[in-house]
């Protein structure tokens, strides 16, 4: 099988991870997976650095150039499907026409609502598929009017790594100074107002007195930066509060983690929040969005309230007042992305969805 996917996005975000992890599975199942790509992007990159055929296109002027581009490709080589991967993608798909030529198979990993207007609606009435990352994100889809008949829910994937030894987690540690015997609390994503991390900051300052080494580290970077670092001055916890950027080396985050935190209100699933339960970190999340459908609340984790301070300061306690419980959680976790949540999985039933799509047309 040889699938052209499109992702016309340039920063690196959980659907471009999913895209790599899926160009990868593919390829290693013996298919012929390219990529068309933005100039400059990080999936891009590291998709030619995986050995991956990417082929580069421009986003500007209405898609236009990308849809140029698309149409090129399928006229010289071969392509049996089209997968657009997000947004910008689905544009530049529809325009090119691919859906006249092949299947057409369409990612959806937001909870917005599909715009109004008869042309938004037209490149979801194209695709052969719409592949949802979430129940929750199918409802969503069908709510604002894409087809329901064409709808399909593959959860996202996490690669399942070794677990961390004693060695590497005391080496992280170090790397964030961080003591043993202080607990550290972290969240990995874009500093964004529906992401959260205000909700963090005063958790930490709530439990600042009984737990006064308590710190907490944001990986990630974003345009809230500047207001959360006011936050935690008016608060008194800067001291407390690690603002590390971008983190290149993530597992450095993870391996020194106590708990992950994850405020998000707005969230169709969350590639960090897999990340951090394969790793067996405990974790705790705002009940909203696709979040429950991960987390099995006191079984593999914990599920609270959104903008609840008192409920996350009471969660984040039970975890770390209790060990055994807080190992239970991380277990469990593991266990449940292990189950359900696996890179290997998503890409078996990608490949199942091309069959179909395939054998249908």
């Amino acid at each position: 099988m040889k699938p052209l996917l499109v992702d016309l996005e340039t920063a690196w975000r959980g659907g471009q991870n999913q895209a790599l992890l899926l160009l990868k599975g593919l390829k290693a199942r013996g298919h012929q997976p390219e990529l068309i790509a933005a100039h400059g992007s990080a999936l891009g990159e590291r998709a030619a650095a995986a050995d991956i055929r990417v082929h580069h296109a421009r986003r500007g002027l209405l898609h236009l150039p990308a849809a140029m581009r698309i149409r090129e490709l399928m006229r010289s080589d071969g392509f049996d499907l089209v997968h657009a991967n997000e947004a910008h993608a689905v544009s530049a798909a529809w325009l090119a026409g691919a859906h006249r030529r092949v299947p057409l198979i369409v990612s959806r990993r937001v909870g917005y609502p599909i715009g109004k207007s008869r042309l938004a609606r037209a490149r979801y009435e194209a695709a052969t598929r719409i592949v949802a990352n979430s129940r929750w994100t199918a409802e969503q889809a069908g709510l604002s009017g894409a087809p329901r008949s064409k709808i399909t829910v593959v959860h996202e994937g996490t690669e399942i790594p070794q677990r961390f030894t004693a060695e590497q987690r005391n080496a992280a540690r170090k790397q964030w100074r961080q003591p043993r015997e202080a607990p550290l609390l972290g969240c990995v994503g874009v500093l964004l107002p529906d992401k959260g991390q205000e909700w963090l900051i005063r958790a930490l300052a709530e439990l600042y007195e009984e737990f006064p080494a308590l710190r907490l580290l944001l990986a990630g970077d974003g345009p809230c930066r500047p207001r959360l670092e006011r936050l935690a001055k008016e608060l008194n916890v800067a001291g407390s509060v690690i603002f590390a950027g971008f983190v290149n080396d993530i597992d450095s985050v993870y391996a020194a983690l106590d708990v992950f935190l994850l405020p998000s209100f707005f969230e169709a699933l969350n590639n960090s929040l897999l990340a951090a339960m394969a790793r067996e970190v405990p974790s705790i999340a705002f009940d909203r969005g696709a979040l429950g459908e991960i987390i099995e609340n006191g079984r593999s984790g914990l599920l609270v309230p959104p903008a609840n301070t008192a409920a996350l300061c009471e969660a984040i306690r039970a975890v770390l007042r209790d060990p055994a419980q807080a190992r239970c959680f991380a277990e469990e976790g593991r266990r449940r992305v292990e189950r359900d949540f696996s890179a290997d999985r998503m890409v078996d039933e990608m490949v199942q969805i091309y069959d179909s799509a395939l054998s249908a047309g």
